[in-house]
């Protein structure tokens, strides 16, 4: 079968295609050279050569916060636009069987809770969170049109070799010695495996639907850390109790961007977070890989 792959350069695509690459013939359309279609679809609608059976699409902008109206326009124009020139060229080439769409837990707007499920309300605000919003609808009403199977995945905190974001902070940190756990590291955090979005694919071709997909086991940072320092063969991070961390958060919230640390920082470092997977086990059959036995960060 024939599958197409949008940001397979990215730090999900280049954990993911060489897995696909096993069952399917994989073209891909991105930035990079080594694309298929050295194309930007947040910029145009491309033209592609052939119909594709399924199409993965996992390119996206994350990990920044949008400081102007410029950079807000950068989310919509990425994730929200380029999904809808994708589709259009797609109407050209040949309608696929399936389409499966990578969002995110962000969509639920949650700062806390526990086993959140798909029945959560969307009340994701930020740039990222409304546009994949608008994204996972425009999807919705395409793929019902053209008969297309829909599968809408919602990640959460994604763990392999050189992640980005918080958890790629967290390694530099360690690696650096400038990481502080906060009261013992306890909170809880979904992380999946992004050797499992590979594995959802065949499944989510077949069956469709909206899934969150994380780990069955929510690890605590303290655990996570421990990972992290065991292969870095570094000691266990040294912990400051929370009226600390909270000072220094307090002063961060003055110096800026700049400060290492700020009170919205500390909330998500502190506060748990998890998501329910239960909906993708019973209805896909999918078993998500363990984390803290799978997690290799190099």
């Amino acid at each position: 079968m024939k599958l197409l792959f949008t940001g397979a350069s990215g730090f999900l695509g280049q954990n993911v295609y060489p897995l696909l690459k096993e069952t399917y013939q994989v073209d891909t359309i991105g930035l990079s050279q080594q694309d298929t279609y050295q194309f930007n679809i947040a910029g145009g609608v491309p033209e592609f050569a052939e119909k594709y059976d399924i199409v993965l699409h996992a390119a996206g902008k994350a990990h920044s916060v949008p400081r102007t109206e410029e950079e807000r326009k950068v989310f919509y124009d990425v994730n929200l636009q380029g999904t809808k020139n994708l589709c259009r060229a797609l109407e050209q080439s040949g309608i696929p069987s399936a389409l499966i769409f990578v969002s995110t837990v962000a969509v639920y707007g949650c700062e806390t809770g526990k086993d959140i499920t798909e029945e959560h309300p969307l009340e994701g605000t930020t740039p990222y969170a409304d546009n994949k919003k608008q994204a996972e609808a425009f999807l919705t009403e395409w793929c019902s049109v053209h008969r297309v199977r829909l599968g809408i995945i919602r990640p959460s905190l994604i763990a392999g070799p050189c992640p980005p974001g918080n958890l790629g902070a967290m390694i530099k940190g360690i690696k650096t010695g400038k990481y502080l756990s906060i009261a013992g590291g306890k909170a809880r955090k979904s992380v999946l495996m992004v050797q499992d979005i590979a594995r959802l694919v065949p499944l989510l071709a077949e069956k469709g639907g909206v899934y969150n997909v994380c780990d069955s086991y929510q690890p605590s940072f303290g655990e996570l850390e421990r990972v992290i320092s065991h292969q870095l063969g570094k000691g266990r991070p040294f912990s400051i109790p929370y009226f600390m961390a909270k000072a220094m958060a307090l002063a961060g919230d003055c110096l800026g961007k700049k400060a290492p640390i700020n009170s919205s920082k500390l909330d998500k470092i502190t506060e748990s977070l998890t998501f329910s997977n239960q909906k993708a086990i019973k209805e896909l059959g999918w078993l998500p890989l363990s984390v803290l036995d799978n997690f290799k960060i190099e």
